[in-house]
Parts: C-alpha cells; structure tokens; sequence
C-alpha cells in the first residue's frame, strides 16, 4: 500500500493546481449596488429578467431548463432591448410588490428609474439588465433594508467599496442589514463567527457524508488515540491550506474539473476503507503512507470546504469568516468521531470481551464498517464521473 497512498496524494495535490464556470441556463443571483443618501436610496441592479418575466421560481431551480417555463425564458432572451425594456416597464408594478424597501418601520416605494438591456447575442447565454431603481426616505434617519421575494432568486447586496463596505448573501427572502445613510452596514462579528461556525459542522455532519465518513475511516483505523491524533492533524492542516488559498483566489477550479474533485474526494472514502482492511490487526500505531494520503487528500476535501463557504456570501471571505467555518468544520470532526467511539462503547459493553484495539471482536468492526465505507464511497464515484 505503500505506492498507492504516494501516488493518491500527488493527483490530490495535482488538482488542487486547476483554475470555475457556469452552465449557459444555471441561475445566478443578481446583484445590487445600494447607496444611501439623506433623502434618497438608489439602487443599482444587474438581474436576467427574462426568467423573471417568464414566470420561473428562480428559488426552486438550478437550471431555467428544469423549469417547463424555459422556453419562454429563452423567447424574452431574443428580444430586442426596447421591446424588452418595454415589457419589464408594463410588469414593473408587480415586480414592485415582491421587492421589500424598508426605512425603519416605513415601507418604500420602489420607483423604476432606468433600464438598459444589452444588445441580442447568443440566446443561449444568460444577458444582465441594468435596472436603476429609486425610492424617497423619511426624514427621521432611519437605516435601510433590502430585499425580495425567493422566487426571484438569490441576491447580492453590497454597500460601499473597497474595506469600508458590505456585502450580504440573500436567499429565502431574507432582508439585509440596515444599511445606515452615509455610512456602511456593517455585520457583528459574533454574528459571523456563529454563521460560519455553524455552516462548517453542518457541511460535515449534515450536508456532505463523503466527508463524515472519510473522518470515520481515520477512526476506524486504530482502537488508539495517537493514530487518530495523526491522522486528524495531517487531515486538518491540508484542508485548512486548500480553503484559504480557494477562498482567498489563489488556487480556483475550473467548471469542467468540478466533478474531478468531488470523484477524488469519494476515493479518499475509498481509500480509507480499503487501507483499514487490508492494514495490520494488531497496529497501535500510524504509517508515513498513510498520513501522506491523508494529508493529500485532505487537500481535495479543503476545496469541497470551500465551494461550500463561497455559498454563504458573495465576494472574498475574511478571514475571520475563513476561521470560524474551519472551526465548524473541525467540530464536526470531532462530533463525528464521539459518536463513533460512544456507540462502540456501547455495543461492546454488550459483549463479554472489552474494547480494546487487536481484538477479534473490534477488527471485526472494523473491517465491516471500512467495506460500507468504501462501498460507498465507489457508489459516489461513479455516481459522480457518470453525471459529467
């Protein structure tokens, strides 16, 4: 096995090296640049609004062509901007009415100021309207929030530039910050650290299993603290290093090596199950091979960790935002391997033989649960290369 680990961490590390695209229907969100004034909030918004036109829940698709509204969608895309102009103008009243603008308590009136549409290309790509929308404050100084209704889709919404700005992540209909006049909303930092925190554990122990059952592997390695110690850190180190530098644009992956990534981090399932078979019984200990393989693939493992960051809001995270969503990552590590431990101590509290790592009765737990581990980690690969 000594080969095998050697040439799994260096794929692992080779794709890490890529540079990420987007399918010509995928929904995107919209953007939207706010600037308060004293008496006025402008808002700068850059949407497709042939999907919108046509009716389609931008909140439940990923794709305009799930939705058997799509040819419509892609009928308004070949429309001349005037023509198109002219209909988002006569719908502009109930677009109104599903677009929340709050000063304080006061409900707005949001107001269609301008609209410009690019010129008809390829239909097959998605063409951003720039809409100008304005709408008058009260008099009593109150802070501003933004947003809309999910079935428009996904929004951004950004406030100033440069340090001095904000930058929300909308979805489900949720409002932004209040955004102060002449000044830039700004988000609490333990408001950020528990987001982010709470995001990292759910992407271990309830979104992604891939990655939960990789850290089971590393548990079920060894009936021993020092191995697991290893093989956590190495695991850790390597991630961390991939989801700083992706989510800071250092290293990025390219939209047609996606599926790659997510392939090699279900071998990384594989791999670790295989090993835990065909390793020593009797080990106590952890070999450099394995932590090499580990550590390669948990260089994969930090770029899923960082598509899954990049999904909480728009822009370059801080790293304050990078830090805490590690953190959670890492509770889920944790969380992962106590509730193994506990429920082995459970079972074996059952039997006559005590838990103790060597033993007939915990090799046979292991070899079990390392064959459904990478039985299921084959299924995701293939799952995952079929679906290109």
């Amino acid at each position: 096995m000594g080969l095998l680990p050697a040439r799994l961490a260096a794929a692992a590390v080779a794709v890490t090296l890529a540079t990420i695209g987007a399918s010509a229907h995928e929904v995107q969100p919209a953007v939207a640049d706010v600037t308060v004034g004293p008496d006025t909030v402008t808002i700068d918004l850059r949407v497709a609004v042939e999907p919108v036109l046509a009716g389609i829940d931008l909140g439940a698709v990923g794709d305009t062509d799930e939705s058997p509204l799509s040819a419509d969608s892609d009928a308004l895309r070949a429309l001349p901007p005037q023509a198109l102009a002219d209909r988002l103008r006569a719908d502009w009243p109930d677009l109104a009415d599903r677009i929340t603008l709050r000063a304080g308590d006061t409900a707005l009136a949001p107001e269609l100021a301008s609209v410009e549409v690019p010129p008809v290309g390829d239909v097959a790509i998605r063409r951003d309207t720039a809409l100008t929308v304005l709408a008058h404050l009260p008099d009593d100084g109150s802070d501003v929030r933004f947003g809309w209704d999910p079935e428009l889709g996904a929004l951004i919404v950004r406030q100033g530039a440069g340090a001095s700005s904000y930058e929300d992540f909308l979805t489900d209909g949720t409002l932004s910050e209040g955004m102060p006049r002449g000044a830039v909303a700004e988000r609490p930092p333990a408001e950020v650290i528990a987001r982010h925190v709470v995001a990292g554990f759910d992407r271990i122990v309830l979104e992604r299993p891939d990655h939960a059952l990789f850290v089971l592997g590393l548990f079920l390695y060894a009936l021993a603290w020092r191995p697991l110690l290893w093989q956590v850190a190495a695991f850790t180190a390597a991630h961390t290093a991939t989801l700083a530098l992706a989510t800071t644009g250092l290293i990025a992956v390219p939209g047609g090596w996606t599926w790659l990534v997510g392939a090699t981090i279900a071998a990384s399932v594989v791999y670790v199950g295989v090993d835990n078979i065909l390793g020593d019984p009797a080990r106590r200990g952890v070999t450099g091979p394995r932590v090499a393989a580990v550590s390669g693939f948990g260089l994969l493992h930090g770029l899923g960790f960082a598509a899954a960051l990049s999904e909480l809001g728009p822009g370059r995270p801080s790293v304050l935002s990078i830090v805490a969503f590690d953190a959670g990552v890492v509770l889920g590590h944790l969380v992962v391997v106590v509730v193994a431990f506990g429920t082995l101590v459970v079972a074996f509290r059952l039997m006559p033989a005590p838990l103790r790592a060597g033993k007939p009765e915990f090799r046979a737990v292991s070899v079990v649960a390392s064959f459904l581990i990478a039985a299921m980690g084959l299924l995701w690969i293939v799952d995952r290369v079929i679906s290109v």
